[in-house]
């Protein structure tokens, strides 16, 4: 029996204008409480982004960061940062490689450089309302969640195998494709988010569906009781999905949700 719902959000609940069917959700929220399945938002972007789209719903609950922080409105259930060492010693391999552009995640905001182009800091606002710049990532006073980063989209998984291999031992490089990089701590993933948060609700992973498309929703939807993939979903998440709903655009995870709380469990 599914006791809790999780799902990614860019490319995944939300269409490519970054909304959903609010009316549709909205009666789906309502059968999600009578029938006691926790909604859950399981996303790389930061927890102040994610809560703006659920502001009637109190209750949802996020695994922000690629599962590095997880929180309520209310409470925080987790936050797992990395050691200020290791850190030290990532930056400047990131930095090192032309044509990345950095942002790092804190627990309080994210940081980018003052010398970033205008023009991505605005896009990276979009993801990230809590941002702040700053003269030398040096200067930031916070504990970091993870590293995000943007680089050509024909160089994404190019950059992905060199981080894989300069990062070994410090933190994993993962990526939903199209340009987007997160480099996260080792072991830490929605996947292992679900697992932490579970353990303190009572739900078991085997009790719980997932909806996701990219390569950091891969161990999710590998390692719940259903893991459903988009129909825009990567070829290696589908290779692991237990099923497959239609693409973001079409509401897809809306329309499976629908279909799942009135089937028998």
């Amino acid at each position: 029996m599914i006791k809790l719902i999780a799902t990614d959000m860019d490319g995944i609940f939300l269409r490519h204008d970054m909304t959903y069917d609010e009316d549709k959700f909205a009666a789906i929220h309502d059968q999600l409480k009578q029938q006691g399945i926790r909604w859950v938002v399981a996303s790389g972007n930061q927890y102040y982004q994610l809560k703006s789209f659920f502001t009637k719903y109190p209750d949802t609950i996020y695994v922000a960061e690629n599962g590095a922080y997880i929180r309520d409105l209310k409470q925080t259930y987790a936050a797992h940062t990395f050691n200020p060492a290791v850190v030290a010693q990532i930056l400047p391999k990131l930095q090192a490689i032309p044509d990345l552009q950095l942002t790092v995640c804190g627990l309080r905001r994210a940081y980018v450089l003052t010398t970033e182009d205008p023009v991505h800091v605005a896009d990276v606002n979009r993801y990230y309302p809590e941002l702040a710049a700053v003269d030398s990532f040096d200067d930031i006073d916070d504990k970091v969640l993870k590293f995000a980063i943007t680089c050509p989209v024909e160089r994404t998984m190019e950059i992905v195998d060199q981080l894989r291999e300069e990062l070994v031992g410090l933190a994993v490089p993962t990526s939903s494709g199209h340009g987007d990089i997160d480099v996260i701590q080792i072991g830490t993933h929605k996947a292992a988010g679900l697992q932490e948060l579970g353990d303190i609700l009572g739900i078991g992973l085997n009790e719980m569906c997932a909806f996701g498309d990219g390569g950091n929703d891969l161990e999710m939807i590998r390692e719940v009781g259903l893991g459903v993939a988009m129909q825009n979903a990567q070829p290696d998440v589908k290779a692991v999905a237990d099923d497959q709903t239609t693409d973001n655009e079409s509401q897809g995870v809306l329309a499976f949700m629908a279909d799942l709380l009135v089937a028998p469990q």
